[in-house]
């Protein structure tokens, strides 16, 4: 009995120091670090996304209806400037390298394409309100949120084919979106009602079986972006920081921001498991790390 206890109390130090030294390679600190400088960006500052070379890009940089990139030595320049009256808002890469932005202010969903710097228009709806922010499936489909923010009311779209289809209406002020790693669920978020929802993904594309994933009591919601393993990465507006969630529901981490108001998160950086938030009251990116890559 003794030398079973002193294996087992051996087991459980090694065990212990593994996990330990683990996290101090992966350096989890549950605490975001400047990235950019404040207020380069306007307060509109949103996107992100990340190409396959590991480029940054966001939205209004330094003015409104412009894009800009940070490469990856840090270089921080503009890297598009849309057409006249277009503000972009989210923005996605498909696997091409293709640059998808939500254009809220023209109800258009406009591509850059690789190697380009001009936009045009992917498809367009003047009946939204605004696509605010846009997921991208693993089959290239992608899905925007559609809020009305003066009457605390939104909808969801599929983007399919160079057309908007409606998917749901009539929901709270739908913000974040995301769809998980297989394709198969469609993550929604109502930023004033503080629901997260679940969906069902068809083969179509379509969505069905929708479910709440979690609700939360106090402050906003805004983007939200999933890892490898399916955990869901949630910006909390005005509280300032970032949960993330199990395919469960179940809280993993919660990171605390230096600002107060994050409006979307992306990965990138060495192995795609550095987190960027874009923070509106800075106007600037902060970053912390993942356990897991992204997309």
């Amino acid at each position: 009995m003794i030398v079973k206890k002193i294996i087992f109390k051996s087991t459980t130090i090694i065990i212990i120091s593994i996990l330990i030294n683990s996290c101090k390679s992966l350096d989890l600190k549950n605490t975001s670090r400047d990235f950019t400088q404040e207020h380069l960006f306007t307060k509109g500052i949103e996107g992100p996304a990340v190409d396959s070379k590991g480029n940054l890009f966001a939205v209004n940089f330094h003015n409104e209806g412009t894009i800009g990139k940070v490469d990856t030595k840090g270089k921080l320049s503009l890297f598009a400037t849309l057409p006249e009256g277009s503000i972009g808002n989210g923005i996605r890469f498909d696997k091409l390298d293709n640059m998808y932005i939500a254009d809220y202010a023209k109800h258009n969903i406009l591509m850059i394409s690789k190697g380009a710097t001009k936009a045009v228009v992917y498809a367009h709806d003047s009946t939204l309100n605004q696509p605010n922010d846009i997921a991208i499936a693993p089959n290239g489909m992608l899905y925007a949120s559609d809020p009305n923010w003066k009457t605390s009311t939104g909808n969801i779209w599929l983007i399919k084919n160079n057309t908007f289809i409606l998917l749901e209406k009539n929901m709270g002020t739908t913000n974040g979106i995301e769809v998980n790693p297989d394709g198969k669920k469609l993550y929604v978020n109502e930023s004033v009602q503080g629901n997260v929802w679940v969906y069902d993904i068809l083969a179509d594309g379509t969505v069905a079986n929708k479910k709440l994933f979690i609700k939360f009591p106090n402050f906003g919601m805004d983007g939200m972006r999933c890892d490898e393993k399916g955990n869901l990465y949630i910006c909390r507006y005005g509280k300032g920081t970032v949960v993330v969630l199990s395919p469960k529901g179940t809280l993993i981490r919660e990171i605390t921001l230096k600002g107060k108001d994050p409006t979307n998160i992306a990965f990138g950086g060495k192995d795609r498991k550095q987190c960027f938030i874009t923070m509106q009251d800075r106007g600037s990116f902060e970053t912390f790390q993942s356990e897991f890559s992204g997309r």
